[in-house]
């Protein structure tokens, strides 16, 4: 018996050698394959990074670039390739991309969403764009202390004059959850248009108002803290969880205002109080976060937006009835579908005519009355794709 180990078998002329994979490509090829609908890919991402983002930044910087590369060309890339190779191909098209817009065909640049989003909404090419474009991060600073907040953290521009002055886009590098303002609930990291909800529904000191879906509390602060600390908000939301978190961020903030309690069937009494304000931030297809989140473009359809334009429909319903006369319902999405729009306050004015329209004061607008109804988000303005509808019940 021929105890020698067999020769390695030649390479061919002209055959190439496989590459070695780096370790971000191993990394962000897991994150890949453990996301889906049930796991979104930036909570995979803080799961699977936790340990490399202390000893590697630089490395957590690549693999989240790259991941997120992946799932904004993730249309344009053929099945047919190795995940390597879309990888790659997906960060050569960002580069692309960011240097000249203009020259992105439009039928290549409309395979960056799924096709039934045509009939959902008008896809436009600013739109488009803007989807592309790396988002900003956004501070909330408490009322009337952005400036301050700005000079201590650098790199921070406010969004605007006014009220919007509290909201600051971030440009720098720090750890901004390790900084002592942070620590002290000095601000929170909250969207923009997120921020102007919180501003639009205007509640007064010592006045009642109703959060139905507060999720992990980022309106509930903002309404808290521009009621300066008095009178009551309380959040409810589906998930215990969440309202865990929401109640350790109030207590970073010093925020005792806020009342919390689990919710879980729209048609069941959530609370007695007659509410100057009820919020209905509800659940929807996450449409207008698509340049935040760009996994979700693959995640969500059809069906779900069907689905949850008849959720938000009896939300919005079981809390009307939670209002005082004169009090104002404040009805505001995520999302930029038609029917989770548009098509629910249609559905709500025909149904309930004892509310009326109520103006909305935009405070991107410097603060003047609007129509009743208002979108927000790119391209128009920064942040979050947002629809806002608002109403007042008559006396």
């Amino acid at each position: 018996m021929n105890s020698r180990r067999p020769s390695p078998p030649r390479r061919r002329s002209g055959e190439r050698r496989p590459r070695p994979i780096a370790a971000w490509q191993a990394i962000a090829i897991e994150v890949i394959r453990r996301a889906d609908r049930q796991h979104p890919a930036d909570a995979v991402l803080r799961d699977v990074l936790r340990d490399h983002a202390r000893q590697d930044p630089d490395l957590a910087r690549t693999v989240v670039a790259r991941v997120t590369d992946y799932y904004r060309w993730r249309g344009c890339l053929e099945p047919r390739w190795t995940r390597i190779e879309q990888l790659d191909r997906a960060a050569a098209l960002q580069d692309r991309f960011q240097q000249s817009p203009a020259d992105f065909p439009g039928d290549l640049l409309a395979r960056i969403v799924p096709r039934w989003i045509e009939g959902a909404l008008e896809v436009s090419r600013p739109w488009l764009e803007s989807l592309q474009q790396p988002p900003a991060v956004w501070l909330r600073a408490r009322p009337g202390r952005g400036a301050d907040l700005a000079r201590r953290l650098g790199d921070c521009r406010p969004a605007g004059p006014g009220p919007l002055q509290d909201a600051l886009a971030y440009h720098g590098s720090s750890d901004l959850f390790h900084t002592p303002e942070f620590q002290a609930g000095e601000f929170e990291v909250q969207d923009l248009s997120s921020q102007v909800v919180g501003l639009i529904c205007q509640p007064e000191p010592g006045a009642a108002w109703w959060d139905v879906c507060a999720g992990e509390g980022g309106k509930t602060l903002h309404l808290a803290d521009l009621m300066q600390n008095r009178g009551l908000v309380w959040a409810t939301d589906r998930a215990g969880w969440r309202l865990d978190r929401l109640r350790r961020r109030a207590a970073r903030a010093r925020l005792f205002n806020c009342r919390l309690r689990v919710w879980r069937s729209p048609p069941e009494p959530a609370l007695r109080t007659r509410f100057a304000g009820v919020l209905v931030d509800a659940p929807c297809s996450g449409v207008g976060t698509w340049q935040r989140n760009p996994q979700a473009r693959w995640t969500t359809g059809p069906a779900d937006v069907d689905e949850l334009a008849r959720l938000q429909g009896h939300l919005l319903a079981t809390a009307a009835a939670a209002l005082r006369p004169g009090g104002r319902l404040i009805y505001a999405v995520c999302t930029l579908t038609r029917s989770e729009t548009a098509g629910v306050a249609d559905r709500f004015e025909q149904a309930h005519p004892g509310f009326e329209p109520w103006p909305i004061p935009d405070p991107a607008g410097g603060g003047r009355p609007q129509g009743a109804r208002l979108w927000l988000g790119p391209p128009a303005t920064p942040g979050n794709g947002m629809f806002v509808a608002a109403w007042r019940r008559m006396k």
